[in-house]
């Protein structure tokens, strides 16, 4: 019991030791944060998180390769049932079945502010995201509505 009181014991005080002094070194200069890439994935969620989109630059990467290897963007909407609308830099975009339920990670884009990535074009709203191409082609996903163009 003697031996334990003394363990716990140094323990205690060990955890309320001053901790070694703060540097005074200057801080460094952080590197300012370069523009977005468009060889890298891209992830947003619009307010509310009920959707949530994904872009892939052509090529695809690493981990994942494009259906047709062109750069794709994909929004996924969780209520009140789960959509994935899809489309690649070129053709009309599309209903996507899947199994996957994964769905908004990244910035969380507020109603009128915009993404822009490769081809992609985005507007959030105040239900949900209208995103297009240049071809006019595009979807809406909101919490009622998915439709392509």
């Amino acid at each position: 019991m003697r031996i334990l009181a003394t363990i716990l014991l140094a323990f205690a005080l060990s955890a309320c030791s001053p901790s070694e002094p703060a540097s005074t070194a200057p801080p460094q200069e952080q590197p300012a944060a370069a523009p977005p890439s468009t060889s890298a994935r891209a992830e947003f969620s619009a307010a509310g998180g009920n959707v949530g989109c994904t872009y892939t630059p052509a090529g695809g990467t690493a981990v994942y390769t494009t259906h047709d290897g062109r750069a794709e963007l994909f929004c996924d909407r969780v209520e009140p049932t789960y959509v994935r609308l899809s489309m690649s830099e070129e053709g009309a975009a599309r209903e996507v079945p899947t199994d996957e339920r994964g769905c908004c990670s990244g910035a969380m884009l507020n109603p009128g502010e915009r993404w822009r990535q490769g081809p992609f074009s985005c507007e959030v709203g105040e239900a949900g995201v209208i995103c297009s191409k240049a071809d006019g082609h595009g979807f809406t996903l909101t919490r009622t509505q998915a439709e392509v163009r």
